[in-house]
């Protein structure tokens, strides 16, 4: 599929972006990312989500926001973490809503309200999607460097 220009996450994973290459939930986000926001992650940088799905693998916090707050990190963060309190707040912003939306943050209680069969975990994947596409609207992608 061509997915011609630049658009929300969302929309983009709505689509079926990523389908075809079997991705867990954190690299569904990062993958989407580094395309609907022009990233320009390397693919090896992008291997770094792998772990991240299935909650760690064992079922922890879920890999979108794992994968969400790579995405913020990459955006917002200019040399480490410890520089200003921004991704601290964006990352609560980002997690705290998703948590009231979906009514926790860990990826066995997800799985089990809103994962099936045919849908895999896809309402999860779309709404840390939306979480992160109102806050990359809001703040704005930086200027290249």
């Amino acid at each position: 599929m061509n997915w011609g220009l630049r658009t929300m996450l969302k929309e983009l994973l709505e689509k079926g972006f990523g389908n075809d290459l079997d991705l867990n939930c954190a690299e569904k986000i990062l993958y989407g990312a580094n395309w609907a926001y022009d990233l320009k992650l390397t693919p090896q940088a992008l291997k770094l989500a792998a772990g991240f799905g299935g909650g760690l693998g064992v079922e922890a916090i879920c890999g979108t926001l794992s994968g969400g707050v790579m995405v913020l990190s990459h955006l917002y963060v200019h040399r480490n973490g410890h520089e200003s309190g921004r991704i601290k707040a964006l990352e609560t912003e980002f997690i705290s809503t998703f948590q009231a939306e979906m009514g926790c943050t860990d990826c066995h209680n997800l799985k089990a309200k809103y994962r099936n069969e045919q849908d895999k975990c896809n309402k999860i994947i779309y709404k840390a999607a939306e979480i992160l596409d109102k806050i990359v609207a809001r703040e704005g992608l930086p200027q290249a460097k």
